[in-house]
């Protein structure tokens, strides 16, 4: 009974107060401009430590972009370009970035092994889950629970949030469930798992 009220808990924190992502594709397009210096015309940055944001899906699009604007997302940089937004801007963004395809990456075949171990299976011997359960076997995500898609994703950019995560600088995430799973990972463990995630598709 305690882990169905728990189940039930969980979900009802992860929809709390989210918003329908209703945006314009071709508006969002426009108001893109300013975005693609750091995250490329479509949303594939060139740049390992900003994020690949093309076909990420609109509902954790939008939600990022609210909670860069609120800071519980922390990231000056980030609330600089989002403060001046309205709600349909960000919408709009959302759909854009939402629409485009993702380009695909590599991943080092030295750590292909250890990073799949990782992502598929967890570590039992660390309590560490597998990244499957929320991301999809594929690197897709959870569109509908605001889990993101990681396929393909800068292994930099990777990194760092999983260290953002462990070290509390990143916390907008849902009971905690990525500040206690990156908790339990040492650099190695972030570097194998990032570097798969880089060429997964």
């Amino acid at each position: 009974m305690n882990k169905i009220v728990a189940f039930i808990a969980m979900a009802v924190m992860m929809t709390a107060g989210s918003v329908n992502a209703a945006g314009d594709k071709e508006a969002g397009k426009t108001k893109s401009a300013t975005c693609a210096g750091c995250h490329g015309n479509d949303g594939n940055s060139s740049i390992p430590l900003n994020p690949k944001i093309a076909g990420q899906s609109e509902a954790y699009l939008l939600k990022q972009l609210q909670e860069f604007k609120s800071k519980k997302r922390d990231n000056a940089t980030m609330y600089g370009m989002v403060a001046g937004l309205s709600d349909q801007d960000m919408q709009d963004l959302a759909a854009y970035y939402a629409g485009n395809k993702t380009k695909a990456g590599t991943a080092d075949e030295t750590l292909v092994t250890k990073g799949e171990q990782i992502y598929r299976s967890g570590n039992a011997s660390k309590g560490l889950s597998a990244c499957i359960g929320c991301h999809g076997a594929n690197g897709k995500g959870i569109p509908s629970a605001k889990f993101p898609a990681l396929s393909g994703q800068h292994s930099d950019y990777v990194i760092s949030q999983l260290k953002a995560f462990s070290d509390g600088s990143r916390a907008n995430d849902g009971g905690s469930m990525m500040q206690n799973i990156a908790g339990k990972m040492n650099p190695a463990d972030m570097k194998a798992v990032a570097s798969y995630i880089q060429g997964l598709q």
